[in-house]
């Protein structure tokens, strides 16, 4: 099936990135140290997986972000540069604990576990978390955890039991006790069927609500990608929607194309229409907001 493209034609694939999107790679000692790691216990970072800007700074600061569920995803959202394809590798069972190894070898204090949506497992891929959790905290129960999750949507026929069987997955997830529970809405509304396959606008903002009845001490976190075609006000509207569902936290950063195979830029947005967007972020009372072309998910999640 071929993505359509009509709607992204703003920006030529060979058009150079504005000077604000350009930024060195960071402290390259600490990069090759946490890539020597990954590759050694046989893990994935979507920091790699997804080559983001900031991971040299990240890596410096000590933190990282872990990819459960090996590197292949079985939906085919037309962003992400994650691998696709719907016969995953089975699940390594050791996973957690070669992910807290390298977490305690790396002497991270904040962690952010995420992962490839697994629809072919049962659970949907929760466990990959809580295992994670568990592991990382029976060395050192100190160290802060984030997580990212997808959505844990399907496998059930009925609707409502399929609302039910994806609030005992999360609720399995939050009993674990994360610092902060992220699942980005990625772009607004009229967009999600182009960008991201598989998942639904009102499916999203239904687990986010979900989230904050089964544990309201824990906070919610989403972010948003600009430069897919949407309009400011449109950003507005998605932002008043996570406000409506009481999520607390906010991330907006650009959309960088990762190869001629993925949805292309329709603009860059400016700094200064990043931090406008900031301002309107916290006058609807997120109480973390990071706005700004290079900010990602993860980016400074352990600042307050």
């Amino acid at each position: 099936m071929k993505t359509k493209m009509s709607r992204y034609s703003g920006i030529r694939p060979n058009d150079r990135l504005p000077e604000w999107l350009r930024r060195p790679i960071g402290n390259a000692s600490a990069i090759e140290r946490v890539q020597n790691l990954v590759k050694q216990n046989g893990l994935h970072t979507i920091c790699e997986e997804g080559r983001c800007p900031n991971r040299g700074e990240c890596y410096a600061a000590g933190t990282a972000t872990f990819l459960l569920g090996g590197s292949v995803c079985t939906r085919s959202c037309a962003f992400c540069q994650v691998d696709k394809g719907r016969s995953p590798e089975a699940v390594n069972p050791e996973e957690g604990n070669r992910v807290a190894e390298a977490v305690i070898r790396m002497g991270l204090r904040y962690v952010v576990l995420t992962a490839v949506a697994r629809d072919d497992l049962k659970d949907h891929g929760a466990s990959l978390f809580t295992n994670a959790m568990k592991a990382i905290r029976t060395r050192n129960p100190l160290i802060a955890i984030e997580v990212l999750t997808p959505d844990f949507w399907g496998g059930v026929a009925d609707q409502n039991n399929a609302i039910e069987a994806q609030r005992q997955r999360l609720k399995s997830v939050l009993d674990a006790n994360p610092i902060c529970f992220n699942h980005n809405l990625e772009t607004v509304k009229r967009l999600q069927g182009e960008v991201r396959r598989g998942a639904t606008y009102r499916r999203s903002l239904g687990l986010l609500a979900a989230a904050r009845d089964l544990a309201p001490s824990i906070p919610t976190k989403s972010g948003l990608m600009l430069g897919l075609g949407e309009s400011k006000n449109e950003v507005i509207e998605t932002l008043k929607d996570l406000r409506n569902v009481d999520c607390q936290r906010i991330t907006l950063g650009q959309y960088l194309r990762p190869s001629l195979a993925h949805i292309p830029v329709a603009r860059y947005w400016h700094p200064s229409e990043f931090e406008e967007l900031g301002e309107v972020a916290t006058k609807l009372g997120f109480s973390q907001v990071r706005s700004g072309p290079l900010v990602r998910s993860s980016y400074h999640a352990a600042t307050d």
